[in-house]
């Protein structure tokens, strides 16, 4: 049965709607470094369904065998949104992302090839007659697997005109409910972003079996302007990406195109269906398991982008908060940081208080966050929301396979040479115990951690923030390791900063050892679009 177009139905208030195509798990993970491992790309996306995004692109099928299974496993558990694999314009993509989201109540298959003259001559090295041949197979292949069949023009906007009018018009005779415009690289600018839409409905016919999309990267610092002059020119679903995680300088943040629409209403008549109260809890979701912190000064998800420090704006909005704010934090999902638990909170509380920011956890996890809360509470006079999330997302990084573990750490530092770490872990069940100098604790606590667990793995990138503010706040770590071609990311958090870091630390050197046991070749297959 077909469904409705409900891209362009009114809403009540009489503002159109725009679909929400959420990439984080395909473009956004194919930023470097920022492979997500299985459990986490499930857990990212039971929050984009949280949040009520209308399709999740949930991999690149073909690209890997983690790939397809992630995405199968993601088209098999979730339900509401549609659940979209990616595949280029070849039967074997197409037909293994069919098998990766067949089990979705709602599966779509998105298809693409590249349009543009320079792609086409050094890239595909093939005519522009061929290409539209292979337009037509590829949808209509697609098409004989679903009904929801989405093709993109790679390089879109740097596209010949009259030839992207006949590349359009083929996949949608060929069966395309969807036709989404990438810049690729990130070159238009607003203007040109509408004049393109606009010139496609118009000389596109039968234009309206189908709704137009756009897919915007941030290269000059427009993705978001340029996806949103293609809605007012008549796109009526935008690809995007969790805190524009993305390739290169990233894509379209979700956060700042769903709240232009909704504060800007009177001038963008036009809505979306998420659920924007979930926004703070999934960008802190996807900075965390991809160890991307989110900038300071990031709009809507920044920790400063509701804070005032100017005191004529602190006096401004004591009298109204609209002086300087155009949104409530609350409408993000943003509390203030005011005291929500204390050492003598329960357990039951604990749960209700996770209930509110929307995630669900086992029994066995909340016992183990539970306990984490208490040790907390002790070492800490406050306790904030910030930091209750904190807590899960160390929780959760502890769950599951952990070959190496944390036992005990003292470390030496200061002005008086030298640096030491002495350190115990437990490595395949026996007990280790080791010590190493460097040039800082952290540095001598790392050095400990590769002599007794026999890793040679090398140390990417290392990051420290601060969870909330004060001396006894949590700092969060983020490490990304790199071993014979394989990459992971580890973090925790702690009121003390060397035992997060050691932590985290570990943890990337499970995830690694976890990898490089399946025997999985990083992903070779990239996609653009």
């Amino acid at each position: 049965m077909t469904e409705r177009n409900t891209s362009t139905e009114a809403a009540p208030n009489g503002k159109d709607r725009v679909l929400i195509f959420d990439t984080t798990l395909r473009d956004g993970e194919q930023s470097p470094g920022a492979t997500m491992p299985f459990g986490d790309k499930l857990r990212i996306a039971r929050q984009l369904a949280d949040l009520n995004v209308d399709i999740i692109e949930a991999g690149f099928p073909i690209a890997s065998q983690g790939d397809f299974e992630a995405v199968r496993a993601i088209a098999a558990e979730i339900r509401g949104p549609r659940i979209c694999g990616l595949a280029r314009a070849a039967d074997a993509d197409i037909d293994r992302a069919w098998e990766a989201v067949r089990e979705s109540d709602r599966p779509r298959i998105h298809t693409f090839i590249a349009t543009s003259p320079i792609h086409m001559k050094y890239k595909l090295q093939m005519e522009p007659d061929a290409v539209l041949r292979q337009i037509n197979r590829s949808v209509r292949r697609a098409r004989s697997f679903c009904e929801d069949v989405q093709w993109s023009p790679e390089d879109a906007t740097r596209s010949d005109h009259d030839f992207l009018c006949k590349a359009v018009e083929t996949a949608i005779r060929a069966g395309a409910s969807t036709i989404n415009i990438p810049d690729t690289v990130g070159y238009t600018v607003p203007g040109e972003s509408a004049r393109i839409i606009r010139m496609l409905r118009e000389r596109v016919p039968e234009i309206d079996r189908a709704v137009i999309s756009t897919h915007c990267h941030n290269d000059l610092g427009l993705a978001v302007a340029n996806a949103l002059a293609a809605v007012e020119a008549g796109a009526r679903q935008v690809e995007c990406t969790i805190n524009g995680l993305g390739e290169r300088a990233g894509n379209a943040a979700l956060e700042e195109i769903v709240m232009a629409l909704r504060v800007r209403g009177d001038a963008l008549p036009f809505h979306t269906g998420i659920n924007t109260g979930r926004i703070s809890t999934i960008s802190r979701l996807v900075s965390s398991v991809t160890g991307f912190p989110v900038q300071f000064n990031k709009a809507i998800v920044g920790k400063n982008a509701f804070a005032h420090e100017a005191g004529i704006h602190q006096d401004g909005v004591l009298k109204h908060a609209g002086t300087y704010e155009i949104m409530r934090p609350e409408d993000v999902g943003l509390a203030e940081n005011s005291l929500v638990f204390g050492k003598h909170s329960g357990r039951h509380a604990l749960a209700a208080k996770l209930a509110e920011f929307g995630i669900e956890v086992g029994e066995n996890l909340l016992q183990d966050i539970f306990s984490r809360f208490k040790t907390l509470a002790d070492q800490k006079r406050v306790v904030y929301d910030d930091d209750i999330l904190a807590l899960v997302d160390d929780a959760a990084a502890g769950d599951g396979e952990q070959r190496i573990k944390l036992e005990s750490l003292q470390v030496s530092c200061g002005t008086v040479e030298p640096k030491t770490a002495e350190i115990v872990l437990l490595v395949d069940g026996e007990r280790k115990k080791g010590s190493a100098t460097g040039s800082g604790p952290v540095d001598a606590t790392f050095r400990a951690i590769r002599e007794l667990s026999g890793s040679r793995a090398h140390l990417d990138i290392y990051n420290v923030s601060s969870v909330t503010r004060g001396t006894d706040a949590q700092a969060e770590v983020s490490v990304r390791l790199v071993s014979d071609g394989h990459m992971a990311t580890g973090h925790s958090a702690d009121t003390d900063t060397v035992v997060s870091s050691a932590r985290a630390y570990i943890h990337a050197l499970n995830q690694l050892d976890i990898r490089s046991r399946k025997a999985r070749p990083p992903t070779e297959v990239r996609s653009a679009g």
